[in-house]
């Protein structure tokens, strides 16, 4: 999973500061420019995970990403705004912390080991359940929900199941589509916190703040398992260094910016569709690119999946 989409995936949650604009409508060619990228960079983000980690250790292919993006970030910010816009009080960068280490720890770090044994394509469209652990979440503390909303999350958990079918088959390691879910969860418990802590009001602060703690978080779990130690750099191929190259670039910082600029300017239930779209880019993507197999259970549980995630974003709206 892609901030970072927090920025890596993949993000279900608006920016604290993200308001409608009170001026005229964007044109709709820069609206659909930037649903472009979301779309297709966010759903490449799963692809170059797998190709990263063909040659390079996850935990620390993950904190090279995430620190080298947040430092950018920050870069960018304080270049832009002023350093006052990275300014933050204790309780904020311990609330950003929390949120990082759950989405990018937690969440992507969990995603980028699982896809040493599990398709890309897999992966996205078990992450694509983030949006229906959320909805489950908010119910857990009070919220009322609307039948047609219960009945999108009945149904993703359905194609979820399905989904699990690989792995309860021997097709792929059963370890690591659970290591997805878990992941899933993560994500979608740091994304249910972020409007109960006190922020940062910057989204791109926060941002850059979630980056650099995750990553740090990732750097502390590499260490533990002795991935620098066992790092042979002339082992590294060509294509890992490019797929890293591509997640700091364009996945945690050309799409975090259209997604952010997104949530301003327009439609938050148009912004909402990459839920389900990049699932199936991510899907072509490694069938086409890495001759990842679509079998039944991909096909049908992923079909399941993105129908209720549908359902969802369009009765949440």
């Amino acid at each position: 999973m892609t901030a970072s989409q927090q920025s890596s995936q993949p993000n279900t949650r608006a920016p604290r500061d993200a308001t409608p604009p009170a001026g005229p409508a964007r044109s709709p060619a820069a609206v659909w420019g930037a649903l472009a990228i979301v779309y297709v960079v966010w759903g490449s983000t799963y692809l170059a995970i797998r190709i990263a980690v063909e040659t390079m250790p996850p935990f620390l292919s993950a904190a090279a990403r995430f620190i080298t993006a947040g430092l950018l970030l920050a870069g960018l910010v304080a270049w832009r705004q002023g350093p006052a816009a990275l300014k933050v009080t204790p309780r904020q960068l311990a609330s950003a912390g929390l949120v990082g280490l759950m989405l990018l720890l937690g969440g992507n770090g969990m995603v980028v080991l699982a896809e040493q044994d599990v398709p890309s394509g897999l992966a996205a469209l078990l992450v694509a359940v983030v949006p229906l652990w959320l909805v489950l979440l908010r119910l857990t503390s009070g919220q009322r929900t609307s039948r047609s909303t219960l009945a999108g999350v009945l149904l993703g958990l359905l194609g979820l199941g399905v989904l699990t079918v690989p792995g309860l088959s021997g097709d792929v390691e059963l370890v690591g589509v659970l290591l997805v879910i878990v992941a899933t969860l993560s994500w979608a418990g740091g994304s249910f916190l972020t409007s109960r802590l006190p922020m940062p009001k910057n989204v791109f602060a926060t941002s850059a703040y979630e980056m650099v703690i995750g990553g740090l978080g990732c750097l502390a779990v590499a260490a533990l398992k002795g991935e620098p130690q066992a790092l042979e750099l002339a082992d590294v191929s060509t294509r890992s260094w490019l797929a890293l190259a591509a997640l700091v670039v364009f996945g945690s910082l050309v799409a975090f910016t259209a997604y952010a600029w997104l949530l301003q300017n327009a439609p938050l239930p148009l912004v909402a569709t990459y839920a389900y779209v990049n699932p199936v880019v991510a899907v072509l993507l490694g069938w086409l690119i890495l001759a990842e197999p679509l079998s039944w259970p991909i096909v049908l549980g992923g079909a399941i999946v993105v129908a209720a995630v549908c359902l969802v974003v369009r009765t949440e709206r």
